[in-house]
């Protein structure tokens, strides 16, 4: 899976993982990060999901890293914010008042571009990717974020039957990624049958990552 994919997905409109209404999993489970008021969160492959401007409206500030310019300019158009954009080295940043995107290739992006933050709210960024790109994917977001805790969702199925993505994480997994780092602890799961495909089993879990050194 290279970049062309994705670029391919945002050209076309295809883009099912976009949801049309702030996550109903963040809304119900933000609250276990006890975040204080303008608490800076930082969202990985973010798109240009409507849980940013939603976050903004509880108070808090965001980062974000997407690799699509396509779908940073219609994140900023929704909100009505017109950004200052500037060279982050290999990449661009988009910014606005509370919210700070990072365009081009996650891993181009360094702790000292980022700057603090007090914690990760991955929603789409784990599943998006195959299994040998998440470990790298998750010893990076370990790296620039300074293990912040993490608000992770993921989805379980039988990877047989859709090739992905989104791709299944277990908590074998999540586990075997997050482990060295971070106490974990499932928040909740729930039957999302059908959701990705007509009768396919599907169950999707939340989950608090804490950092062990905390």
């Amino acid at each position: 899976m290279d970049a062309d994919f994705w670029y391919r997905k945002w050209a076309t409109n295809q883009i099912g993982f976009h949801q049309d209404h702030p996550n109903d999993m963040l809304i119900r489970h933000v609250g276990a990060l006890s975040l204080a008021a303008g608490a800076r969160l930082f969202l990985p492959l973010c798109g240009k999901t409507l849980d940013i401007g939603w976050l903004c409206e509880q108070g808090y500030r965001v980062a974000g890293a997407e690799l699509s310019e396509l779908a940073i300019g219609q994140l900023f158009e929704d909100l009505n914010l017109t950004p200052a954009v500037t060279a982050q080295g290999a990449l661009k940043l988009y910014h606005a008042e509370n919210i700070d995107i990072f365009v081009g290739d996650i891993f181009d992006l360094t702790a000292a571009a980022l700057g603090p933050v007090a914690a990760v709210y991955d929603r789409a960024a784990l599943i998006a990717l195959p299994a040998d790109m998440r470990r790298d994917y998750a010893r990076h977001l370990c790296r620039i974020t300074k293990a912040a805790p993490q608000l992770l969702i993921t989805l379980d199925y039988d990877q047989a039957e859709l090739a992905g993505p989104p791709f299944a994480v277990d908590a074998a997994e999540v586990r075997r990624l997050y482990a060295a780092a971070y106490e974990i602890e499932r928040l909740t799961t729930q039957d999302a049958h059908g959701a990705l495909k007509k009768d396919m089993a599907l169950s999707q879990s939340v989950w608090h990552l804490r950092p062990r050194s905390q």
